[in-house]
């Protein structure tokens, strides 16, 4: 499968983004989803997942409360609703993408098979 990610950009403290990735090549039904980033100097991180059927998510502590993923199997694509952003979220923002049936949460970025481009989030102090 292929995903391409969008909507990053330059933001102020406090303001918000959307973020999509768009999956072509197979059943997009079938994967859990994930966002996953990476500041400079920084191992990627876990951001948010959902699995295949869109009943379950997940967040990093980190982003609870703020941010929000989502998907739209009928669109092949998962988003990420990123609210009350601060400069910590600044980062490279990478979708990624697993055939799994199943709610586990794949909290590694080594437990991910397929990976977008990433898109780039600024958010400005």
């Amino acid at each position: 499968v292929q995903l391409q990610a969008s909507g990053g950009g330059l933001v102020q403290a406090g303001g918000s983004l959307r973020l999509s990735c768009e999956a072509s090549g197979r059943t997009f039904s079938g994967y859990a989803m994930g966002w996953f980033r990476q500041a400079p100097g920084k191992e990627r991180e876990f951001v948010a997942q959902i699995i295949w059927s869109g009943n379950t998510t997940y967040y990093a502590d980190s982003v609870k409360g703020r941010f929000s993923i989502s998907r739209d199997n009928a669109k092949n694509t998962v988003y990420l609703q990123m609210s009350s952003l601060n400069p910590e979220d600044t980062a490279v923002y990478y979708c990624a993408g697993r055939r799994l049936y199943s709610s586990v949460i794949l909290i590694s970025a080594r437990w991910w098979d397929y990976w977008g481009q990433g898109t780039l989030v600024t958010v400005s102090s």
